[in-house]
């Protein structure tokens, strides 16, 4: 461990780091790789990421690590060698962007002001007309039937073909179902089904989470976005402020959805933003007294159950796994204590700060940890003020009060100070919804990831892959074929490493032990990517 702790300061004190949130250039034809080690055998698609890499227009700058403009990056596998290919998504945000040499479109922390060649008079009107919602699709890309979408958490999802990496066309959601947007985190089924939760307007202008079913490929060929249907709906604790949602728990037969005290302020956002030139950042705040709402739905049929679970304020981006156990849904998730927002903290002039700086500001923000809650499905035979969770292997617990209301206290299964586990993957094919053991992470060091991890969430048993001045991407998790364990397989993930002769690489580690299986590496700089999958 010493030798981990001595390697942490090494890693990021050189500032390479700074590297991962610079513009690059797009590649015209896809780039050999130099291989070390050996490719395995089954490795013969494509690994597919998603994350900024335009971080400036002209002399404009975009202001936070979710604003720069989607690049589409694939690595290739064939016959044991490896080819790197990146392409920036043609958006209506990027697209306009390059034309006019200046932010068009508003992004998450970056205003766009309007055309400053036009007159007085058709700026003024322009600031009334509302401001255009960004289909800037950075932060994943998933199959919809036979197709595949780049997305982000607006209702624009851009349908792009994972060979060429071409952009094909812009899909609003809106027309298809009442939804204001949806998560870059949806579920899908062996079959193809898709799953997503987004917020939308329900009965009475009043606010609602809204479960999306999209179904798989269809016979007819048709496409299977025009049948999407609102599975459930969850009602808003604020009638005017939905929370923040990045992603949602799924079982077997249930949806867990976390409704944490970080709030997006509709009427801001609505009205005041395109007077004033905010940006979405402005329009985010936190209910400090409301703590964490955590809901649960029956699957199918879609049914809201109307039990009050209630937990100590936390901010939430990913669900890590959910399964049904003994009458009990246990779901495992990245937490950040507290109510403050953590993208407060991703402003890219704090990322790109030296590193004193980084830590510093880091020291300021919520606590990581990773979490197991435990939700109770019959609760009406139980006195209240007694632990309702008789799961033997966990210290979650459940407790009603005398107005009905339960609540949860976590048991944390990986906790490190400044030392966050995030982006979590798991052998999301065989166990996504069942009863687990591992997770795979990026570990954030004062929010620079600088480590690959993994974590037995039975034992907290945790490994970490890690070398000085490199900076890894989200571990994708592919099985071994013949694999009978649930942990026989590797990790796939990007590494930046500025600092070497060929400064970036893609690295596949062993996911029994993080040992290393093979390199690939290439003569580019490569950003930070933030999700993707691996298409076989």
């Amino acid at each position: 461990m010493e030798f981990l702790r001595d390697l942490k300061t090494h890693t990021v004190n050189s500032g390479g780091y700074r590297k991962i949130f610079e513009t690059c250039e797009e590649l015209s034809e896809p780039l050999p790789a130099t291989v070390t080690g050996r490719i395995p055998s089954f490795l013969k698609g494509s690994l597919l990421r998603l994350g900024p890499g335009l971080f400036e227009v002209g002399d404009e700058p975009f202001y936070h690590l979710f604003d720069g403009q989607a690049l589409m990056h694939k690595f290739d596998f064939k016959n044991g060698q490896v080819t790197y290919y990146r392409k920036f998504v043609r958006t209506d945000a990027y697209v306009r962007a390059i034309t006019e040499k200046r932010v068009v479109i508003t992004e998450f922390g970056t205003f766009a002001y309007p055309d400053p060649c036009k007159n007085i008079f058709s700026r003024f009107f322009s600031y009334f007309k509302g401001v255009e919602v960004t289909d800037n699709c950075l932060v994943n890309v998933y199959p919809v039937g036979e197709d595949f979408y780049a997305v982000t958490e607006t209702n624009y999802i851009t349908k792009v073909n994972p060979d060429t990496l071409e952009t094909l066309k812009k899909v609003d959601m809106c027309n298809y179902i009442n939804i204001n947007g949806v998560t870059a985190h949806p579920h899908i089924e062996s079959d193809g089904t898709v799953y997503n939760i987004g917020n939308c307007m329900g009965k009475g202008a009043t606010l609602a989470y809204n479960i999306v079913r999209i179904p798989p490929t269809q016979k007819d060929k048709s496409d299977p976005i025009e049948k999407s249907k609102v599975v459930v709906q969850f009602p808003s604790a604020e009638r005017f402020k939905p929370s923040y949602v990045h992603s949602f728990g799924m079982s077997e037969n249930y949806f867990v959805f976390v409704e944490t005290p970080v709030k997006i302020n509709l009427l801001k956002f609505l009205s005041a933003w395109s007077i004033r030139g905010s940006n979405y950042m402005d329009c985010f705040e936190s209910n400090e007294g409301q703590g964490t709402l955590f809901h649960i739905a029956k699957k199918d049929p879609g049914e809201y159950i109307d039990l009050k679970f209630k937990g100590a304020p936390i901010g939430m981006f990913h669900h890590i796994n959910t399964y049904e156990d003994q009458g009990f849904i246990v779901f495992d998730l990245c937490a950040w204590k507290g109510f403050e927002f953590v993208y407060n903290y991703l402003w890219l002039a704090n990322l790109r700060a030296n590193w004193e700086e980084v830590k510093k500001a880091a020291m300021m923000a919520p606590q990581p940890e990773v979490r197991r809650y435990v939700i109770p499905l019959d609760v009406h035979k139980e006195e209240q003020g007694k632990n309702l969770v008789s799961l033997p292997y966990t210290t979650a617990t459940a407790v009603m009060h005398a107005d009905g209301m339960i609540w949860l206290e976590p048991e944390v299964l990986f906790s490190g100070p400044r030392q966050a586990f995030e982006f979590p993957q798991i052998n999301y094919n065989r166990y996504g919804g069942k009863n687990y053991t591992y997770t795979y992470g990026l570990g954030l060091n004062h929010f620079i990831p600088d480590r690959i991890c993994k974590l037995n969430v039975k034992t907290k048993e945790t490994w970490v892959w890690q070398e000085p001045d490199s900076y890894p991407s989200e571990p994708l998790f592919v099985q071994t074929p013949d694999g009978i364990d649930e942990d026989d397989g590797v990790l796939l993930t990007i590494v930046a490493a500025p600092g070497s002769q060929r400064p970036a690489y893609l690295l596949i580690l062993n996911a029994k032990d993080l040992s290393e299986v093979a390199r690939a590496e290439v003569e580019c700089n490569i950003p930070v990517t933030f999700h993707g999958m691996y298409k076989s």
